[in-house]
């Protein structure tokens, strides 16, 4: 069938009327048909020209209004079947076009209904807020999502804001009256006229389905799914959708935490795998393998694909809680969790089989997906679907379900660690004799099988595990056989199984955890992997199991560190958070987290020198205090300028750029502002920085904070204008206070103001000073952080012990302090190690002397970032290990240090 928009109009509107039937009956009944048909073709129906055609129409009762409505219908149906026959209109046309008109005749519809029946029973007010109410209607499914066809079922859900009564001579509840405006909007779009229908309307999506009340108001509707609720109302709350109603936003709110879990949600893999099991069983009951809905590889199964990641992410991030089938598609490929090519194949099905969906319905304007039986309908729809007969489209077809069926299955796929299945499943699930037990374990590769075989014993005949709701408990036997076969696979297997099960045991209440573990037991061995390595990794992820979703992905695991594209992701977190503080700052502690997790998991892997690890760390904090600042600024309620003129400032390791993954930030904060209201309005943006820092949440704290280095720390202001600032270093600050300045730089905020803190800072460190005063002093402090920090153990502390990592800090302070009058280069933020190198190129301390404690510092630190990993407490290490590099900065001391030198 030649179709082509090169075509006169007359050839294009012939064509497509061979095509459906239902379309030659429009021309048929009304003989202006093809006259309008002929002046509108190339023009796309949209909202006002639909209400213009309404509004023309003459309404005084209901009789009169469904023959408006239907009239609508009609004259639409007939446009869009046509355009899209002649390949003048694409499938978004399409759907969106079969949206407008159930949204401007539902809209249309039930604004005569209502103004009728308030004229007889008065406006419904709500008890509670003495305020008129009005009926919302939730457009569900296909409607919701904007994506209705064109003999779609409508999907609605009425609900009200609250119980009252109306206010007119003839009083009644709110319920009762808002149920009768239901039964006449459902009359006036439904009731099959001489004109025929607009839409059918399905309510069967309501609270407790037919049975339930036609309406519910929205306490019963909260109440409902939050304790009534299942997962198949889950899904298809994604797609709800107001189509009219002024308080639907309250309802939105109501149902949000329903429909998206807050955090990550795996558990609906199960869910969606059941639902779908169950209508493939209804599909082989019924033998409709060759309808394009529900059969296999079907327009279902990709909008379960779709739904599923919704379901599991959508809590998280909120841009996944789309109605849109297809941006969700696009939004699953942009974030990785399908192959690109997989989500192509799937959106491809999908254009294709809606397509077919539509010409399906053009035939007879019948609500059906299912193939045609005859030879002719068959040969209509292969030419409408662009082929030459029924063999080349079925092929076509074939192939698109085909993809779509291998792809639903390879999401869905059930586990494969069902405990049943498993070599191991004995040793958890069964009853082995102890010795038979710890002979297996020990066949397995364990150290320590006797101790080992009890810990899983305490475990199975433990409260915490036989108390466990059933599905967290079958989840959990599902887990036990592989995890104990995995540890095996590491050098350490006993301590490898025993962080993991304290990892298993902790998130055993959290089922979505458990679901994870089983949905993708790949992820397993990267758990087993990082257990293994290192007890302070386990701590952490124990600590934080969202950070599991990590694993799922390597190539984001393991990616390089982009400071733009990270910036702008969280960025973009918060601001669809934007006006909730509790989610942002549990938004921040994620992000810190998940991004601190990849580092970890790179550093284990060998990846990142120790150097690079603290470089990034420390632009992570520095990020996180920048975007803080911001958000503390704009949540004020009171401030005098738009942007402030306020500055973080960085000392310590976050100054010196030395971060590790559990160090305080050692900040102060200034600002540079005249105005009268800047010291209070700073003052509370400084407090608010540190509590959206350093507060608990359920997603923990960001970073412990260290404030006590403001001027006259603990007893100062928390914040301090640069004057201030800069009179307090020049003439009042401690010797100990500028040796902390050679480790300090500007990290957030204002940038003039970082410019001016790094002028003072520069002037105070070249400041003259009485070598001698300087020595004592500097002598004297040290001594004060020997007598803070005693050493009993017989160990060698790598920080606090002489020889150790302080005396270097405070050899590299002293030279800066001493000699920058001379050499200004000494100011620079560079870093110990560099500046070390330096005063040996100036010579002011011996060159080999000076590498020799580079190797040392950095050795150093090595060791006390491996030890943390290892979970010590301390960084101490065996005296004769630590001999020959002790040494080397003792010797160091003595030349800078000493009296005589």
């Amino acid at each position: 069938m030649d179709i082509s928009p090169q075509n006169t109009p007359e050839q294009l509107i012939a064509a497509a009327l061979k095509l459906s039937r239902y379309a030659r009956r429009l021309t048929e009944s009304d003989a202006a048909a093809l006259d309008r048909l002929h002046a509108t073709l190339f023009i796309p129906w949209d909202t006002a020209t639909m209400q213009a055609i309404l509004d023309d129409c003459a309404i005084d009762d209901e009789t009169s209004l469904k023959k408006a409505l239907r009239i609508l219908r009609k004259q639409v149906m007939l446009r869009l079947i046509v355009r899209d026959l002649a390949g003048l209109a694409d499938l978004r046309e399409v759907m969106s076009t079969a949206t407008l008109l159930a949204e401007v005749t539902t809209r249309f519809a039930l604004s005569w209904l209502d103004n009728w029946l308030r004229s007889q029973y008065g406006p419904p007010v709500g008890e509670e807020s003495g305020s008129e109410q009005d009926l919302v209607v939730v457009g569900m499914g296909k409607l919701g999502g904007g994506e209705l066809n064109v003999s779609s079922d409508i999907d609605l859900i009425f609900a009200y804001p609250e119980e009252g009564e109306t206010t007119g001579p003839r009083k009644t509840s709110n319920h009762e009256y808002f149920a009768l405006l239901g039964k006449k909007l459902i009359g006036a779009l439904n009731e099959t006229t001489q004109d025929g229908f607009v839409f059918r309307v399905d309510m069967r999506l309501r609270p407790y389905g037919d049975s339930g009340p036609l309406v519910g108001s929205f306490s019963m509707l909260e109440n409902y799914y939050l304790t009534q609720g299942r997962e198949w109302e889950r899904y298809a709350w994604i797609k709800g959708r107001p189509l009219t109603g002024s308080l639907y936003q309250e309802l939105a709110d109501i149902l949000r935490p329903f429909v998206f879990r807050k955090y990550l949600d795996f558990g609906a893999f199960a869910s969606m795998r059941g639902l779908h099991t169950q209508i493939r069983q209804e599909v082989n009951r019924r033998d409709m393998q060759d309808n394009i809905k529900l059969g296999p590889g079907g327009i279902r199964e990709i909008e379960f694909i779709a739904q599923v990641f919704q379901l599991i992410r959508g809590g998280k991030e909120t841009d996944l809680q789309t109605r849109s089938t297809l941006v969700a598609l696009d939004l699953i490929e942009q974030r990785n969790l399908l192959p690109a090519q997989a989500v192509t194949e799937l959106r491809n099905a999908y254009f294709f089989l809606r397509n077919l969906e539509h010409r399906l319905q053009y035939l007879e304007d019948a609500q059906t997906q299912t193939l045609p039986g005859s030879d002719a309908d068959r040969q209509i729809i292969s030419s409408a679907m662009g082929y030459a007969d029924w063999p080349e489209f079925l092929k076509t077809l074939d192939t698109h379900r085909n993809k779509v069926e291998r792809h639903f299955e390879q999401v869905f796929a059930a586990p494969q660690s069902a405990q049943g299945n498993h070599s191991l499943a004995a040793l958890w699930q069964g009853a082995p004799a102890d010795e038979d037990a710890i002979a297996l374990l020990a066949e397995q590769g364990y150290h320590h099988p006797a101790e080992t075989w009890q810990r899983l014993s305490r475990i199975r005949e433990g409260s915490r595990y036989n108390q466990l709701p059933t599905e967290s408990r079958t989840r959990f036997d599902s887990l036990l056989p592989p995890l104990i076969q995995v540890a095996c696979n590491f050098s350490n297997p006993d301590e490898t199984l025993e962080r993991i099960l304290h990892l298993v045991e902790n998130i055993s209440r959290r089922g979505t955890y458990l679901a994870l573990l089983v949905e993708y037991p790949q992820t397993l061995n990267q758990v087993a992997k990082l257990c293994s390595a290192s007890p302070w990794v386990s701590g952490y992820l124990t600590q934080h199991p969202i950070l599991l979703d990590e694993l799922l992905d390597t190539r984001e695991l393991y990616a390089r560190y982009d400071r733009e594209k990270l910036r702008n992701e969280l960025k973009d977190l918060l601001h669809a958070a934007e006006g909730d503080t509790e989610r942002q700052m549990d938004i921040m502690r994620h992000f810190k987290q998940a991004q601190t997790f990849r580092l970890v998991a790179q550093d284990l892997a060998g990846a990142l020198p120790l150097e690079i690890l603290s470089d990034q760390l420390s632009d992570l904090a520095d990020m996180i205090l920048d975007e803080t600042l911001r958000l503390a600024w704009a949540g004020l309620r009171v401030k005098h300028r738009d942007t402030p003129r306020f500055a973080i400032i960085a000392y310590g390791k976050l100054g010196g750029k030395e971060l590790g993954y559990a160090s305080d930030l050692d900040i102060i904060f200034l600002y540079d502002d005249d105005s009268p209201d800047a010291a209070e309005n700073y003052a509370k943006l400084a407090q608010r920085i540190n509590s959206w820092i350093s507060s608990m949440t359920p997603a923990g704290i960001l970073y412990e904070t260290d404030l006590r280095l403001r001027p006259n720390g603990a007893s100062g202001l928390l914040v301090s204008s640069v004057v201030a600032f800069e009179d307090y270093q020049k003439n009042q600050a401690w010797v100990w206070e500028h040796q902390a300045l050679t480790r300090a730089r500007f990290c957030a905020g204002d940038t003039d103001i970082g410019v001016a803190f790094e002028r003072i800072r520069i002037e105070v460190l070249r400041q003259e000073r009485n070598t001698a005063t300087l020595r004592e002093e500097v002598l004297k402090m040290r001594q004060k952080m020997l007598d803070a920090h005693p050493n009993p153990s017989g160990l060698f502390d790598i920080k606090h012990d002489r020889g150790g990592i302080i005396d270097v800090e405070f050899i590299v302070q002293y030279l800066v302090l001493n000699f920058s009058g001379l050499h200004p280069e000494l100011t620079r933020d560079a870093g110990n190690l560099a500046l070390l190198r330096l005063a040996g190129e100036l010579k002011l301390i011996p060159l080999d002397l000076a590498e020799q404690v580079r190797d040392t510092y950095r050795e150093y630190r090595l060791l006390q970032h491996q030890l943390r990993l290892q979970g010590g407490a301390h960084a101490r290490i065996d005296p004769l290990q630590a001999e020959e590099h002790a040494e080397a900065v003792k010797r160091l001391w003595q030349v800078v240090l000493s009296p005589e030198s």
